[in-house]
């Protein structure tokens, strides 16, 4: 064989294997291929119907089991822009291809879901189409709440239409060419959107069927914690392994006992959920605090050790950057005052900023919300989350009122907030950060 021909051959079977990885990594994943076993149509299983509301609220009036659903769906945290009405609209969404807004699901008539029919609501959510033809981004998460069954989609149509009806437009979209077009979405959708019901697994307990159909129909929590692929479709070989969502860092909920939550006990798991804290574990922040506070705080106990007992069962997926937290508390002051020696602009804007609420010790004075020891923000070396938290604070309710973290965002500069963010990983992580202000500058676009 000449040796323009052993090129020419050579070069067929890189372009070959290429077009096969690049075929595999856009290949749909689906979400639930990791339990094995037979799924079930629903009419054929044999247990309680994972579907619907807890046994607590079958007997409740159609509104209040679509409320129920409505809060475990998460939609108010989407359709809400901040200061505006609930379900009005209006929230910017940032991508890496631009800005979307979300619409006024209020009744309003002129403005939001007022005309829209049974069918026309089933096929929003369940195929991704509006009731004028129109695709819709999956920002919606429609691939997740296909699996809704059409009677639990039409409850929360009949609470969303109890709300007073709120006329409000949302900004148009602003995204880069080809992704303004949304006809494209429907090449992504046959491809993506499974479009089908939740089928139980039979070999499987009601209590795991019904919360594989909370994680992943209603809470739909793989669209902030499952990696995307080229496609931005959830690539779930990497299921619930960590991935960054709207300037956050949505950490590994897996099974690994040191970048995910294998360590952490089943009430641990279920009290972050409920509470949005965990002792020794920390507190939730931004994406995830608000899912807590408006979404899975409202779950019943019942529902909530479901959610613990499918997550439980995902397969491990180790973070190679993520260590395992460290649990112990740092030094108290003065001893350790030279530990900022090395970054003393970090240390001063912990000391007047950060000092008074979580302690030098990283244990808070105040409240165990504001305990740094054992955090996951605080032990992720790309301080992601620090330095968002920063810029931005946070509000947590608690029966005893409200414990609030001012936002720093307009009150320090870029340097001095990725100063900080490395001065706390440093002190009271097991792995220090060493971020740039050029970097906080991006986690601030990001928002």
């Amino acid at each position: 064989m000449t040796p323009a021909r052993w090129t020419a051959l050579t070069v067929v079977a890189v372009i070959v294997v290429a077009v096969g990885i690049a075929a595999w990594l856009l290949l749909p994943s689906p979400a639930m291929s990791f339990a094995g076993g037979k799924p079930v149509p629903l009419a054929s299983y044999a247990g309680a119907s994972p579907t619907g509301v807890p046994a607590e609220l079958r007997a409740a009036d159609p509104i209040t089991r679509g409320r129920y659903l409505a809060k475990a769906a998460d939609c108010e945290a989407c359709h809400t822009v901040e200061g505006g009405a609930p379900y009005a609209g209006g929230r910017p969404f940032k991508t890496p291809f631009g800005t979307m807004y979300s619409p006024n699901i209020t009744p309003d008539r002129a403005t939001g879901l007022g005309t829209w029919s049974d069918a026309d609501f089933l096929r929003a959510v369940h195929k991704g189409i509006a009731k004028d033809g129109e695709r819709l981004y999956p920002s919606f998460p429609y691939e997740a709440y296909t699996l809704m069954s059409d009677d639990d989609v039409l409850a929360i149509k009949a609470y969303l239409f109890s709300l007073p009806p709120t006329h409000a437009v949302a900004p148009p979209d602003a995204l880069a060419f080809p992704f303004n077009h949304r006809p494209l979405m429907a090449v992504w959708s046959l491809i993506y959107n499974p479009d089908h019901r939740f089928q139980p697994r039979a070999d499987r307990s009601p209590e795991w069927n019904r919360g594989a159909y909370l994680a992943e129909a209603l809470a739909h929590c793989g669209d902030c914690h499952t990696a995307r692929n080229l496609a931005q479709a959830l690539d779930n070989r990497r299921k619930f392994g960590g991935a960054v969502t709207a300037g956050w860092r949505a950490y590994n909920i897996t099974a690994d006992r040191s970048s995910g939550v294998g360590s952490w006990t089943d009430d641990e798991i279920a009290e972050y959920l409920h509470a949005g804290h965990a002792a020794g574990h920390g507190s939730a922040g931004g994406p995830m605090a608000e899912a807590v506070d408006l979404s899975l705080s409202n779950l019943t106990p019942g529902d909530t050790r479901a959610l613990v007992a499918y997550l439980r069962s995902v397969p491990a997926i180790h973070t190679p950057d993520l260590p395992a937290p460290k649990a112990e508390a740092a030094s108290e002051m003065p001893k350790q005052m030279a530990a900022g020696a090395a970054n003393p602009r970090g240390r001063q804007v912990f000391e007047g900023a950060c000092a008074s609420c979580h302690g030098w010790s990283g244990v808070s004075p105040l409240t165990d919300l504001a305990t740094l020891t054992g955090n996951r923000a605080v032990n992720d070396p790309t301080a992601i989350n620090v330095a968002q938290i920063v810029i931005s604070g946070a509000r947590r309710e608690t029966p005893n009122g409200a414990v609030v973290m001012p936002a720093f965002g307009r009150t320090y500069s870029d340097d001095e907030i990725a100063a900080v963010a490395n001065y706390v990983t440093a002190r009271f992580g097991s792995t220090p950060s060493s971020i740039t202000a050029k970097q906080v500058a991006k986690f601030r676009q990001a928002q």
